[in-house]
Order: C-alpha cells, then structure tokens, then sequence
C-alpha cells in the first residue's frame, strides 16, 4: 500500500454493525462501511451514522479499491492508494471517481472522462466564483489567470459511494456542477455542492502509465441482470458494457433507452429503412497501436447552413478496456480514427481556425448533424434524431472536430486512415473494394515511379472519355447535372468523430 511510514491511520467500529472502519486520510471526513453500507461521519474520534449508501452498479471498472499507482506531480513520481468510490449521474450521464491518497497525506481524484481517465487535484480558484447558472456553454473564463471555455453546465447528484471519502453530498439530492477546459488539455471541475465550492484541475491520464497494482482481474466479469427482453418484440437482449446508455435490439433494431438501468422501465423505438455497417459489430482489430472491439454503429446526415443538400456517413463506435472509446469515421473523403479529446481547443475571433495543444487548424466545414440510424451499444442516450451543431477542423497534422448541444460542447481529436489499413486491421481484403473512399489513391494514379509511357497512355485515355461524354451530352436540353458519389454514406465531408 502506498502510505508514508509517517502517516497516522484511525479506525473506529461502524456505528451501524460494529465492523472496523479505517481513516488514512486526515481530508476524509466520511466513509461507506464495506459490511453494511452504512455512511459514516467522522467527528473528532466518534463515528456517526448518517444513514444507508445506495449499491455501486458494476461498471466492469479495471479499478478496485486499495490498488496503488505512481503519478507524475510537480516534477516527480508521487505514490497513490485508490482508498474511496463515487458514482455520479447527472445531464452528461453516469460516471465515476475514485478518491486517491497521496503519499503526502493529501486526497486527489481519478475518473473517467468519455472513456478516458483523468488525474486531477483541488486547488484554490484565486476569486469568488458565480452561481453555476451563470456558466454558459460555449463561453470562455479565467480561473488564475488562465483561459479556459465551458464544455459543460449542469445538473449531478451522488447516487452511489464505497470506502474512505473526502465530504459527500446528500445522496439522490441535485448540485450544479461545471466542467471547463483549456487548449492546452487542462480539465478544470466546479462542484456546488458545497459551499464555497470545490475545484480541481488535472490532465488525460493512461492507466498503463500510473503503473498501477492489485486491478481487477479483466477476465472476471458478473453478467448477472444484464439480459432483459426487448419492449417492442420480446427477444433477449444482453448488455455488455456498464457504460451502455442506449442500444438496439439485435432481432428487431429497435433502439432501447437505459435511462432507469437495466430492470427499470425500458423506452423502445423501431427503425426504418435499415443500414448496413460494412465492419460488424464485435469485430476486433489493431489500429495505431490499441486493440479495439466495435461495440455501436451510427448512421448521421448533414446539412451546411443555406444548402438543400445532405450529405451523410457512418461512425463505428470501438472501445478498449483501458483506452475507453474512439470512433472510426467513414465517410466519402476517407476514413480516420478519432478520440474525445480533453481538453477544448482555442477558437479564433473569426472561427476559422483552432488552436489545440500547440497546433492551429483551419475550419473545413461548419454544418447541423442528424442521427438517423444506429445499431449496438453506445455511452451516452444515443436517438434517432438528435441533433448537433458542427465544426470540422484540419491540418497537415490530423483532424479536430466540435460538437455543441444546449448544454454541452464536446471536441474530437484524430487522424486520417488509409482503406487499406482499415481492410488489413479488421480482416477485410475480401472488401478492400468496398472500403475505398475518395481521399485514397485510384487504380489511375500514377506513382512516383511511372515512364512517360504510362502517362502518355493515360492522357489518350482521358482526351477519349472526354470526347464520348461530350458527345453523349450534346443532345441534352437541360443543362449540367450533379451528383455525389456515395461509396457507402451520402457525402464528401467528415464529421471528424465530435461526440458527447
């Protein structure tokens, strides 16, 4: 366990049952009896009972209590013991923090941000901070001096806890809590559920770089109560991530919202005119390194401001246990790999570029997206018809994409893939032809090391064609047609992977 020699431990009967319940942290004030759920208030050297936690759900978290990791503070390696749980679920759903004792006696927070973790300390705001009301989404705010913008404004409440915590919020009661984000990557959190409220700021973590011990063993997996029957047909439906927010019904399609949890009341929608993904859901493959499984599929149109024209593409959802989610992007220009990114990038006055983690990218597109067909498991209450407000960005270097609803804005980080490589990591030559896409080189493009015969034949080649088609359209009356050319979405533009 990760503790000084020089730390004090205190431990106090429950006043529930009588177990021994254990204080490492002087900043812990409250605890969840591991014997009977009893929350517990530590004063001075008595212990009172404030009442019966709620059950943690099994969200399949590699993460255990009393697992200890090295994280990089301050210019060193500071030793950590995951000692305490919290479950939260808010606007932005359902989520998780572990409370980590640090090797100097302090508390700091480890949870998961869209699938990634983030490590993050509190620390003091410099100023008395507004109501959170009055943080709008989309906005930019200093907190020391630094800029940050508002990914998020809204509602949470505590509905689960386990072990040794930092002071609690009522259970089920409702607290504002805001989420701000600088370009550099920095994570800033508000919670208002004390008074004045806490603040902490912290940065994207990678399990594999906290090396951590004692995890949980990822083959061990509890599926009990994680079947229901299908509300519109009847069939079985088995859930296989915690995190599932919403899915479809592999007999029906229909999409199922997990909004009351698996047991609760379930909402069911049918789906027309059916689209077929072109990798299947379960398929396993290698991309840039991390294994993926694909877990969901979405279908999603778009349309620029002032143009009657929709354009659409399709996003596969993947995820891997450590890495949490990316989404693989096919769309008519190519197809690349994004992932939530953490931090939020700096808009320009104009809008026309972004600058994120010392790179600026210029605006490609700006367009309203549309769900319109989805298959699988997904983390957030994926629908038909949601809607989002969307800017894509690109440079030299990859790709950002942003996202804004009413209450949130989220970025997306990633990099164009070649069809080829798409086709060899998921097992795909058999459809390698079907996996081309209009940024991928074409059967006629000449490579580096083509003679002047090569060209010259492909030039008479071209002057040919260019003669038929004139003659072909000499006839017409009614002007020049335009179509897009589909290769399995219905346009020429990337969504870049912008994502709740």
């Amino acid at each position: 366990m990760a503790t000084s020699p020089t730390q004090r431990t205190y431990q106090a009967p429950c006043p529930g049952c009588g177990a021994p319940v254990e204080f490492r942290s002087a900043q812990s004030t409250h605890a969840v009896c591991a014997y009977c759920q009893s929350t517990v208030v530590r004063s001075g050297d008595v212990l009172q009972r404030l009442g019966k936690m709620a059950e943690l759900f099994d969200d399949h978290s590699p993460l255990q209590l009393m697992a200890t990791g090295r994280v990089p503070l301050d210019g060193k390696e500071l030793p950590f013991t995951l000692v305490g749980r919290l479950q939260f679920k808010g606007d932005a759903g359902v989520w998780t923090e572990w409370a980590a004792f640090l090797d100097d006696g302090t508390l700091a927070t480890l949870s998961e941000d869209n699938g990634a973790y983030v490590f993050t300390r509190a620390i003091d705001p410099g100023r008395e901070l507004p109501e959170a009301r009055r943080f709008r989404v989309g906005t930019t705010t200093a907190i020391n001096g630094k800029p940050y913008s508002v990914a998020f404004s809204g509602q949470a409440c505590l509905i689960a806890a386990q072990g040794e915590l930092p002071k609690l919020p009522p259970l089920g009661e409702p607290f504002g809590m805001v989420e701000l984000r600088s370009s550099e990557g920095d994570v800033l959190s508000i919670d208002y559920s004390r008074q004045p409220p806490q603040v902490e700021r912290g940065r994207a973590v990678l399990l594999d770089d906290l090396k951590l011990q004692g995890l949980k063993d990822a083959s061990v997996k509890d599926e009990k109560g994680r079947q229901f029957s299908c509300p519109h047909c009847g069939a079985p439906v088995q859930v296989q991530l915690a995190t599932t927010k919403s899915l479809t019904c592999p007999s029906c399609a229909s999409l199922i919202t997990l909004d009351s949890g698996v047991g609760g009341e379930l909402r069911a929608a049918e789906q027309d005119e059916p689209v077929q993904p072109l990798i299947a859901l379960g398929s396993k493959a290698q991309l840039q390194g991390v294994h993926w499984q694909v877990v969901g599929f979405q279908h999603r149109m778009g349309r620029e401001p002032g143009d009657d024209e929709l354009f659409g593409w399709n996003e596969y959802l993947l995820y891997n246990q450590k890495r949490g989610f990316a989404f693989l992007v096919d769309a008519e220009d190519g197809w690349s790999l994004v992932r939530p990114a953490t931090g939020a990038p700096r808009l320009s006055s104009d809008g026309r570029s972004a600058t994120y983690l010392g790179s600026t990218y210029a605006l490609q597109y700006s367009y309203d997206a549309e769900t319109t067909y989805v298959l699988g498991e997904f983390y957030w209450p994926v629908a038909r018809g949601q809607k989002t407000a969307n800017r894509d960005f690109a440079n030299s270097k990859g790709l950002l994409s942003m996202e804004q609803t009413a209450n949130e804005v989220t970025w997306s980080s990633g990099d164009r893939l070649q069809a080829d490589t798409v086709a060899q990591a998921f097992g795909l030559k058999d459809k390698a032809d079907l996996l081309q896409r209009g940024s991928d080189p074409g059967p006629f493009v000449a490579s580096k090391g083509a003679g002047c015969g090569t060209v010259i034949l492909i030039a008479v080649v071209i002057i040919i064609l260019l003669i038929i088609l004139s003659d072909c359209s000499g006839g017409s009356s009614g002007g020049s047609g335009y179509s897009r050319n589909s290769g399995g979405s219905w346009g020429g533009y990337s969504s870049g992977g912008g994502h709740k």
